[in-house]
């Protein structure tokens, strides 16, 4: 492997590698640092190593000292992973609460006491030294600002190792600005650090209005732009779509599955315009017992039923919650299905949101005023996360009302609003992404809450498949990193104001002129895609920063 493989890394992640944001991040810089020839040590959380290609070993650490080899095979690459698993109890401090394997007791690290921290940390470390130790590892890369770079800071003191850290969004919202015990933890293991990468300049202002304290912070920063895997997402024409569908279907094969759709049916067959809130609340209760991070049952049969050739996907990917912004895409539909007859939505995700759209999608195909508006009242109630509307409807609906057209709208919603024409897919990892996102027209990601950079608007970039999204943060930085490629009106059909009197409404005219663009500038943002955001191109920035810090 040449000189750079006697600079081995080690990879701090404290969670899985499937799914989305920091997960994605993490496999995909490791995949294309073994496509380089590195050898890199990965400590974290990961269930299955197995699906993925770049792990060559896997060892699992337990508290009475016993280490257990759980894989050990050949991969396709000149370099390898090696992932070490510690053994952290029931217990697993995150961020947001979600489902996971293994964890009997899964909490936000903001309700953890001080004890389950420290013992949290003590088991990473006790391990991370074993690695440092045995495995001459000469750098240390922390994802997250807590806690795992608390971890890195710990080892890196005692073996005199450089370290760097890269912030992520999630950690600094839901627990370094919740909790001053992270905040402390995160300042001190900053201020620690050799480096900080930042994902653009929303990453690199949240932290500069966090730790302004921190000597020569700006120097220590460093851009690294998130990637995509551009010979995975690539265009095609129109008449390969159906082809593409059914390699997606193919590769859902002997998959465990979720939702079933009589699951839906029933949701949909107890409802009625007058329903009330508790009554609402029970039919989701009841009707969202199974996996979510599985695909639905029926997916295959609902996806082949699209003309692809001729249809007019709208695609959404990402967690079903109102800060995501869902609701929003299904409030435009009505005038969006009315224009184009062969127009679809796809929704790909799973989240606590989901059997509330669902209640919305059926009153609006059924004409039940007082239930959509109920709905849109009862908002974040409905998926256990608050009392706050779903203000983006509601001002939506306002402005109509002004107007004199929401009567009309309602209508529209009743003549066009269809099941067929909305399809729920349930969880879909990369490996049928990577056909789904080329078939489709426009990708709409229209965030509520500014998020550091949204890897499913490169992957839409990259397929050719024209990108809508929410002009703040991360987002805009994306948006902005076109301007030049193509005419400025095109650019502006890629912007939603972060105005949430204006999403609606911004949705219905952007997805319109979208769609009357066709595939006109497919190959134009794939090529920009991979001149600008290749993983190969960001792994070789990062090894190049962190074995800078080794000489």
């Amino acid at each position: 492997m040449g000189k750079a493989s006697k600079k081995i890394i080690c990879i701090l992640h404290g969670y899985l590698l499937e799914g989305s944001g920091s997960n994605l991040w993490t496999r995909s810089i490791i995949r294309s640092l073994c496509q380089q020839g590195q050898t890199v040590h990965l400590l974290c959380q990961e269930n299955h190593p197995e699906i993925y290609d770049f792990i060559a070993a896997v060892y699992h650490y337990y508290p009475d000292g016993i280490i257990k080899t759980k894989l050990q095979r050949a991969v396709p690459y000149p370099g390898r992973c090696i992932m070490h698993k510690p053994y952290l109890g029931e217990t697993l401090p995150v961020y947001v609460w979600d489902k996971y394997d293994e964890f009997a007791d899964v909490q936000p690290m903001i309700q953890l006491p001080d004890e389950k921290i420290e013992k949290y940390l003590d088991a990473n470390i006790l391990v991370l030294r074993q690695i440092v130790k045995e495995q001459h590892v000469k750098i240390l890369h922390a994802n997250h600002a807590v806690l795992m770079s608390v971890v890195a800071q710990r080892v890196a003191e005692e073996f005199s190792l450089p370290y760097a850290i890269m912030p992520h969004g999630s950690a600094i919202e839901y627990a370094v600005k919740k909790d001053k015990r992270f905040f402390d933890y995160a300042l001190e293991a900053c201020s620690a650090a050799d480096l900080i990468f930042v994902i653009g300049k929303e990453i690199r202002q949240r932290v500069h209005n966090l730790f302004p304290q921190i000597k020569d912070l700006d120097s220590k920063m460093i851009d690294l732009n998130l990637g995509v895997d551009t010979s995975l997402f690539r265009p095609v024409d129109r008449q390969d779509r159906t082809g593409h569908i059914y390699e997606l279907c193919t590769s859902l094969t002997d998959t465990e599955r979720g939702k079933k759709p009589e699951q839906s049916s029933a949701l949909r067959e107890a409802l009625f315009n007058t329903i009330s809130k508790p009554e609402l609340l029970g039919l989701i209760k009841t009707n969202s017992k199974y996996n979510g991070k599985l695909t639905d049952f029926n997916v295959e049969h609902r996806l082949t039923g699209l003309n692809w050739q001729q249809a007019q996907v709208i695609l959404f990917v990402g967690r079903l919650i109102a800060s995501k912004g869902i609701h929003s895409i299904i409030a435009a539909l009505p005038y969006i299905f009315e224009k184009f007859p062969k127009a679809c939505l796809i929704i790909v995700g799973h989240g606590p949101l989901r059997e509330p759209l669902e209640a919305l999608l059926w009153a609006l195909e059924n004409g039940s005023r007082s239930l959509v508006e109920n709905i849109v009242d009862w908002g974040t109630e409905l998926e256990g996360s608050g009392n706050q509307p779903l203000v983006e409807i509601r001002h939506y609906f306002d402005r109509l009302q002004v107007a004199g057209t929401l009567e009309k709208y309602f209508d529209k919603a009743r003549r066009y609003i269809r099941e067929d024409r909305v399809i729920f897919t349930g969880y879909l990892t990369h490996r049928e992404l990577r056909y789904l996102f080329p078939a489709c027209d426009v990708a709409i990601f229209p965030s509520v809450v500014a998020e550091a950079g949204p890897l499913v608007f490169l992957e839409a970039l990259a397929s050719g498949c024209f990108p809508i999204g929410t002009y703040f943060a991360g987002m805009a930085a994306s948006i902005d990193s076109i301007a030049g490629a193509v005419p400025d009106r095109i650019l502006e059909m890629m912007k939603l104001s972060p105005e949430t009197e204006n999403t609606v409404s911004e949705l219905v005219k952007n997805v319109t002129n979208a769609f009357s663009i066709g595939n006109t500038y497919k190959t134009v943002l794939h090529e920009l895609a991979v001149e600008k955001y290749d993983w190969q191109k960001i792994s070789l920035r990062l090894s190049k920063e962190l074995f800078d810090l080794t000489k």
